[in-house]
């Protein structure tokens, strides 16, 4: 937290200076306008030469002003942005706030795993690792903890994120950047449905009259400027008219071409910027110089591309301004000559558009694994191997505080499944989802929670929380079946890591008990490594019939002091110790 907190300062003070430079430079613009029109009051007063040389200066002054306004406009963003970035660390970090969007759209109750191991909502993994301020960022961000990478791109993630993660101020920088876009998925989408519309040519003579009416316009116009013959206006008058009608002919295809593309131009501008901070960037891990490769087309980087993008929508935002796209396109068709370049930029770049805004998904995505790294200095990367073999050291849920969490060590070999049992509290659940979530962060190359691990990347599969579906006129037992099936059905196609939380609740004790002895024999027949967590002892007796492959695990409680004691540590064997009795006696239930 040390380091966030310097770096706020830091930036604080940088925000500062930028406010007085940005505050003296807007009084001087305000005087220098004043001057200029003063100076061309005096001119038209005295029609004294020195005045519209002031009026000049002072003019030139104005413009030169309004540069270095935008410019410091656009580094205080930045300096704002990297205050809040820091700050929303610190306040991560100091556990008074959860600043980061938590990722709910993406929640699917269909999914293996995404609702039982809180990957989405409040408090989540997703809200927990999101560094992300872009669309694309957050899309790629939430489908990464939702599929199982290979072995070889989880390789190639866990070195771009241990590089990302000593890269601080570039982080930091980048995701400056990306909060600065206010882009949405609107926006994004709306660029994307541009770059998909079908491509219309304009015809050919179009092209020519754009060419050729604009040439004769003002070729008139200076003839007439020269002889002063009244009678080339009649013919500049004429001119303006086809022009506008040939523009008039075209209006609808350009209203097309821009709808609902409203600031699209500052997004794509953006999206350049974020580009552009990929691509000067020096890389060393295979995935990130990969991502810099694809930034380069027709011997051309992306942020340049784009840049010509953003300005070609800019001047399109003339034909919403009737007196503007009046007097252009009367002249020189000037939102032809736009739609011409805008298409031609269409045709030639839109099938690499989509892949670098992937880009910077892919940075956003890494960015926020880099970062979880960085504020864990603890957790490792866990090793991988092809043997299903799956084993962690001092494993511990990495949301919890690090303070009060208690790890374990635990192995899925010689035997792989294990049946867990434990009076409630006493930390199955918790467990179970420690053991869910590190599996999840290594399938996608991020560090996990303990301090050694080993690895054979599987698909996820858990039934532990499911919830009734009103909708589909679902109960909580049929829905639990249901996942039941999903679980068996994709065991055929290939081994798994399997997660199980006291299922079939829904039914009668020993209708329980045979079918929770059913469920394990069959997934430890299809090659399944995992845990079930249950309360009946008669389930973890399946151990005598398969030694080799099961193995019973628990969690006790003590009672000292007329107090239960949990101490939430992993021990072989079966839960001996009853709580419910003793808890319900002490509450004065029985």
């Amino acid at each position: 937290m040390e380091i966030y907190s310097a770096k706020s300062k830091i930036h604080s003070e940088d925000l500062n200076n930028i406010n007085k430079k940005y505050n003296t430079v807007s009084f001087f613009r305000l005087i220098s306008i004043i001057l200029f029109l003063g100076s061309l009051y005096f001119y038209l007063k005295d029609s004294k030469g020195i005045f519209i040389i002031f009026a000049i200066f002072f003019f030139m002054g104005f413009v030169l002003l309004m540069r270095i306004h935008s410019k410091l406009l656009f580094k205080r963003k930045i300096k704002e942005a990297l205050v809040k970035v820091n700050e929303e660390e610190i306040s991560y970090l100091g556990k008074t706030a959860m600043p980061f969007e938590n990722g709910i759209e993406f929640n699917d109750f269909h999914h293996p795993y995404a609702y039982d191991l809180d990957i989405f909502g409040e408090h989540s993994l997703f809200q927990n690792l999101n560094r992300t301020a872009t669309f694309i960022g957050k899309k790629t961000m939430a489908n990464q903890l939702l599929i199982l990478s290979s072995a070889e791109e989880i390789l190639d993630n866990q070195a771009a994120i241990k590089e990302l993660s000593e890269k601080l101020d570039w982080r930091q920088e980048f995701l400056a950047l990306a909060k600065i876009t206010n882009d949405s998925q609107s926006s994004y989408e709306s660029l994307l449905k541009w770059s998909k519309f079908p491509i219309f040519r304009l015809p050919k003579w179009s092209i020519i009259a754009s060419y050729v009416t604009p040439f004769l316009f003002f070729g008139i116009l200076a003839t007439y400027l020269v002889t002063s013959n009244s009678a080339f206006l009649n013919y500049l008058i004429y001119l303006f008219v086809i022009n506008l009608l040939i523009f008039g002919k075209f209006h609808q295809r350009i209203q097309i071409e821009i709808a609902n593309a409203e600031n699209i131009d500052k997004i794509v501008s953006q999206y350049g910027l974020l580009l552009k901070k990929i691509e000067q960037e020096t890389f060393n891990s295979p995935k990130l110089i990969g991502l810099q490769k694809k930034l380069k087309f027709k011997e051309e980087q992306a942020s340049g591309h784009l840049k010509k993008l953003s300005g070609l929508f800019s001047n399109m935002d003339t034909v919403g301004n009737l007196v503007a796209a009046s007097l252009f396109n009367g002249t020189f068709l000037f939102n032809l000559h736009v739609l011409k370049h805008l298409l031609e930029w269409k045709e030639g770049h839109a099938k690499v558009l989509e892949e670098w805004l992937a880009v910077i998904g892919e940075l956003e995505m890494l960015n926020s694994l880099a970062n979880f790294s960085y504020n864990n200095p603890e957790f490792v990367f866990p090793k991988l191997n092809s043997d299903f073999k799956v084993d962690f050291s001092s494993l511990g849920h990495p949301l919890l505080n690090a303070n009060t969490r208690v790890d374990n060590e635990v192995s899925f070999y010689p035997q792989s499944f294990m049946i867990l049992t434990g009076s409630n509290m006493s930390g199955k659940s918790t467990f179970l989802r420690s053991l869910g979530v590190n599996m999840v962060l290594s399938g996608t190359g991020s560090v996990v929670c303990a301090s050694a691990g080993n690895v054979h990347p599987l698909p996820i599969l858990v039934s532990m929380r499911l919830s009734d579906s009103l909708s589909d006129s679902e109960s909580y037992f049929f829905a639990e079946i249901k996942r039941l099936k999903q679980i068996m059905d994709e065991l055929e196609k290939n081994p798994a890591f399997v997660l199980l939380d006291e299922i079939l609740r829904g039914t009668n004790s020993d209708d329980k008990r045979n079918g929770t002895i059913e469920v394990v024999k069959k997934v430890i027949a299809k090659k399944a490594i995992g845990a079930i967590a249950t309360h009946d002892i008669e389930v973890c007796l399946t151990t005598n019939e398969y030694p080799d492959v099961l193995t019973n695990k628990c969690f006790e409680v003590e009672i000292h002091n007329d107090e239960l004691n949990f101490d939430y540590k992993l021990r072989d064997g079966i839960c001996k110790n009853k709580s419910a009795t003793f808890l319900m006696k002490k509450m004065g239930v029985i």
